[in-house]
C-alpha cells in the first residue's frame, strides 16, 4: 500500500521566530506551464487549500481565513528527455538536492544526470513551508517518488496508445518504455513530444519497494559536488548582479534599544553612497563594501535602552519569569497515572535540576541577500529555510502583494534552524528601492552573533523514583523556556507529569538543530545515569529494564555491542551513553573520555553512534548527518555558550566563541541500521540528541564529578 504523507505538522513551541513580529514595516490563478516548460508530460497535485500543502510551521495568515485552492506542478518531461522537478525545500548542504533526485531516479527509472531539480524558487516550485524538522525524507521524499511514479504510468500510457497496444505488457526503464513481447522501445522525450498532457496525480500509485531499490538506497555522489570543491558554486553571499552595490546596515548599541536621533551629514557627502532613514532603520548603499562600511561609521547614532539581564542571572531570571502557557503547544503537558502519591510511596527518590545555555547556530556562510527592484516587481536571492515565509515578511514591509515577488535561494552554507526568518531579505530590498539598483547586503560574523536567534536557554527540573526491581516508578519533569521537543520520555513508567513552561527570554531565540530535544534528553538521559547509580545497576542494563520500545532497544545494544560496553577501561577513562528518539528517528550514542586531573582537561578519546531511521535513501549522506550532528553537539556539550551583559553580546565572534576544532574531534564510529520494512524518515535533528549526556556520564564514570549543566566544561574540569 502507498504510504500517505502526512501534511499536517503542528510547530513545537521553541520555534519562537514563527511568533516573531515584523522587524520592519516601510511606507510606502493557474500558472501556464507549458508556455515556460514548452511541451511535454507535467505532473500536478491538487491541494485542497494552501495550509494542506504545509509541511510544518505556522501559517502567516489567519487559521481561520480560507485561503484559494491552489494546483502546484512537481515534475516535467521535456521534448529532450530531460527531467525537470520543482520543490520549495531548499539545500543547505544537507545533501537532499541528491536524495530527492534518488528518489525520482528510481520511480521514473531516469538517469540521476538526467534530473534538474529546481529548489526554493518561489515563481517555479508549489507552495513549502520551509526546511526544517526533518520532513524533508519522510515526506518530500515520498511525495516526488509519488510524482515520478505517476509520471511513469502516463508515459507508459502514452506507448500503449501510440502502439495500440495492452500497457500490461509495457514496461518503463533506463529512461525509455519497451514492449515486453516485440522488444520495442521508445525514449521518453519521443513519446511526450507534441503533447501538453497536465495530469492530475492520482491518489494511489505503486511505488517501489526499499528492498528493491537500484538507486535509492546506495551511496549517490553528490550533485555538483565538483562545484563545492572546486569553488565554482556560487552561494547566496557569492551572488551578483550589474552596477551592484552593496548595503551596511546601522545596528543598535544594545538589544531593544529605540532611536534617539542620527546624523547623517557626513556620510551622505561620501561619493556614492545612498544613506536610508526609515523609523529605526539606518543603513547605506555604496559602491564597495569598504565604502558602505565607512559610510555607515560615518553615521553619529543616538540609542536608548532600559537596563537588561546579564548571562550571570540567566537561570534564575527563567525561572522567575513564566508566562501563560501558548494556546494549542503541542506537547506542552502530559500526564498519566498519578504523580503525587507514586513519589509518597517510592523506595528511593531523586530531585535535580539541569541547565541549558545560549548557543549560536555559527553557519560558515552568515545571512546574506541580493535584491533587485524592477519597477514594482521584487526579486531577492537569499539563503534561507523558508523561501515562502521570506516572500510574505517582505509583501509585509513594503506593503505589496506576494504575487510581485519573487525569492531565490542557491544552495546555502548551512543553517542549522538559524535561517528561518527574512530580516537580512527586507534590509537589502529598503537599500535597494533608495538607491534604484540592485543591492547585496551580507552579514559581518559580529552581527551573525549579535542579532540572529539563539537556541533557547533552559531549566529542567525532574523529580523521579525507582522501586526496589529497579523499574522507575514516577517522572515528574519540567522545562522553562528551552522548549517541548523531545520532552516526553520513552521509558516505561507508570506515572508521569511532563510540562514545558514558557518564559520571558531576556535574548532573541528560536529553532536550532534539535530544537529542545537537546535539552530535554540531556537532562533524561543524564538523570537515568543517577537513577542508575541509585539502584545500583549498570546503566545500559537499567536502561533496558525500563524500556519496552524495540527500535529503541535496538540502537542501545549495537552502540553497546560495537563500543564494547562491557570490556574494561583504561586508567583516568570514563564511559557514558545517551540515545532516544526524535523525529522519527532512534538514536544511541556511547563515549569514551579521557580526564586529566592535573589540568582538568576532557578528551573525547572516542564516539559509537548507532542509528536507525527506516530504509535508508543514501548510507553516506546519512553517515555525513550523523558524523556531523555529533560533531556539532559536541561543541555544545563541552564549551559553546553566549555570554552577554545588559543587551550586548560579549563573546561574539570566532576569536571568543569557542566552537569545535579539528583537534577536538575524535574518531567516530557510526552503526546504521537499514530498516527497509519502514518509510524513510529524516536524520538531520536526532544523531545530535545523544553526546551531551554520554559526555556528561562518561566524565562521572571517569571522575565521580556529576556536571549538569551545558556546557559541561567550557574552562576545563574543576577538581576538588
Amino acid at each position: 500500500m502507498t504510504q500517505r504523507i502526512d501534511f499536517q505538522f503542528s510547530p513545537e513551541p521553541e520555534r519562537y521566530e514563527f511568533a516573531e513580529t515584523p522587524a520592519y514595516r516601510f511606507e510606502p490563478g493557474r500558472r501556464d506551464f507549458f508556455k515556460v516548460l514548452g511541451a511535454g508530460v507535467a505532473v500536478l497535485y491538487a491541494l485542497e487549500s494552501a495550509v494542506a500543502g504545509q509541511e510544518s510551521g505556522g501559517s502567516a495568515r489567519p487559521p481561520d481565513e480560507p485561503l484559494p485552492k491552489t494546483i502546484g506542478a512537481w515534475l516535467h518531461i521535456g521534448e529532450g528527455g530531460g527531467v525537470t522537478v520543482f520543490t520549495g525545500k531548499v539545500e543547505m548542504g544537507q545533501n537532499i538536492r541528491t536524495s530527492l533526485g534518488q528518489g525520482v531516479s528510481e520511480e521514473l527509472s531516469v538517469p540521476l544526470s538526467a534530473i534538474e531539480m529546481v529548489m526554493g524558487d518561489t515563481e517555479r516550485a508549489p507552495f513549502d513551508m520551509g526546511t526544517f524538522g526533518s520532513r524533508t525524507t519522510p515526506t518530500m521524499n515520498l511525495q516526488l517518488r509519488r510524482v515520478a511514479a505517476a509520471a511513469r504510468n502516463i508515459l507508459i500510457g502514452l506507448a500503449a496508445a501510440k502502439w495500440n497496444v495492452d500497457r500490461q505488457r509495457l514496461f518503463a526503464a533506463d529512461g525509455k518504455v519497451t514492449d515486453n513481447e516485440t522488444k520495442r522501445s521508445i525514449e521518453y522525450g519521443a513519446l511526450v513530444k507534441g503533447h501538453e498532457i497536465a495530469q492530475v496525480l492520482a491518489a494511489d500509485d505503486p511505488l517501489v519497494a526499499a528492498s528493491e531499490w537500484k538507486v535509492a538506497g546506495q551511496s549517490a555522489p553528490k550533485v555538483d559536488g565538483r562545484d563545492f570543491v572546486t569553488g565554482a558554486h556560487r552561494y547566496p553571499s557569492d551572488q551578483k548582479l550589474p552596477n551592484m552595490l552593496y548595503g551596511r546596515i546601522v545596528r543598535p548599541t544594545s538589544f531593544n534599544a529605540t532611536l534617539v536621533s542620527a546624523d547623517t551629514q557626513e556620510a551622505e557627502m561620501i561619493p556614492g553612497a545612498t544613506v536610508v532613514r526609515d523609523g529605526n532603520f539606518i543603513g547605506v548603499a555604496a559602491p564597495s563594501s569598504a565604502v558602505a562600511a565607512r559610510a555607515a561609521a560615518a553615521i553619529r547614532a543616538e540609542w536608548k535602552a532600559a537596563p537588561q539581564p546579564s548571562n550571570g542571572e540567566l537561570f534564575e531570571y527563567l525561572k522567575k519569569n513564566k508566562l501563560p502557557q501558548q494556546e494549542g503547544a503541542g506537547g506542552s503537558r502530559y500526564e498519566v497515572g498519578t504523580i503525587e502519591p507514586a513519589l509518597a510511596a517510592a523506595d528511593r527518590r531523586l530531585q535535580q535540576t539541569y541547565n541549558v545555555a545560549y548557543i549560536a547556530h555559527a553557519p560558515l556562510e552568515p545571512r546574506a541577500a541580493l535584491a533587485q527592484w524592477t519597477g514594482d516587481q521584487l526579486t531577492v536571492s537569499i539563503g534561507t529555510q523558508r523561501p515562502f515565509a521570506v516572500r510574505s515578511e517582505l509583501a509585509g514591509a513594503f506593503r505589496i502583494p506576494e504575487e510581485k515577488i519573487r525569492v531565490l535561494v542557491p544552495d546555502t552554507g548551512s543553517a542549522y534552524g538559524g535561517k528561518h526568518t527574512g530580516e537580512t531579505a527586507v534590509e537589502a530590498a529598503r537599500l535597494a528601492r533608495a538607491a534604484k539598483l540592485p543591492v547585496k547586503l551580507v552579514w559581518t560574523r559580529e552581527e551573525e552573533f549579535a542579532w540572529a536567534y539563539f537556541r533557547p536557554a533552559g531549566v529542567i527540573e525532574i523529580t523521579s523514583a525507582v522501586d526496589r526491581d529497579a523499574k522507575i516508578t514516577a517522572w515528574d519533569f519540567h522545562n522553562y523556556n528551552s522548549g517541548a521537543a523531545g520532552i516526553r520520555t520513552f521509558y516505561d513508567i507508570p506515572n508521569q507529569r511532563i510540562e514545558f513552561h514558557p518564559t520571558k527570554s531576556p535574548l532573541r531565540q528560536g529553532s536550532y538543530r534539535g530544537l529542545a530535544a537537546t535539552a530535554n534528553h540531556f537532562a533524561r538521559e543524564v538523570h537515568m545515569d543517577e537513577l542508575a547509580l541509585l539502584a545500583k545497576t549498570d546503566p545500559l542494563e537499567f536502561r533496558m529494564k525500563n524500556l519496552k520500545d524495540e527500535r529503541l532497544r535496538t540502537v542501545f545494544s549495537a552502540a553497546a555491542e560495537k563500543f564494547g560496553w562491557a570490556k574494561g577501561k583504561t586508567e583516568g577513562h570514563g564511559h557514558g551513553m545517551g540515545g532516544g528518539f526524535e523525529k522519527l528517528g532512534n538514536i544511541a550514542t556511547a563515549v569514551e573520555v579521557a580526564v586529566d586531573r592535573a589540568t582538568g582537561r576532557v578528551t573525547i578519546v572516542r564516539v559509537v553512534t548507532a542509528f536507525e531511521c527506516g530504509a535508508i535513501v543514501n548510507p553516506d549522506q546519512l553517515r555525513n548527518q550523523v558524523e556531523g550532528a555529533n560533531i556539532m553537539g559536541l561543541g555544545g556539550a563541552l564549551f559553546e555558550e553566549i555570554e552577554f551583559e545588559n543587551g550586548r553580546i560579549l563573546n561574539g565572534r570566532f576569536s571568543k566563541y569557542r566552537l569545535p576544532r579539528f583537534s577536538d574531534i575524535p574518531p567516530i564510529e557510526t552503526v546504521l541500521l537499514d530498516r527497509k520494512d519502514l518509510p524513510s524518515a529524516g536524520a538531520g535533528e536526532a544523531p545530535i540528541v545523544g553526546i551531551a549526556p554520554a559526555i556528561a556520564n562518561a566524565i562521572f564514570d571517569a571522575t565521580g564529578v556529576r556536571l549538569r549543566s551545558l556546557p559541561l566544561v567550557p574552562h576545563g574540569l574543576k577538581l576538588s
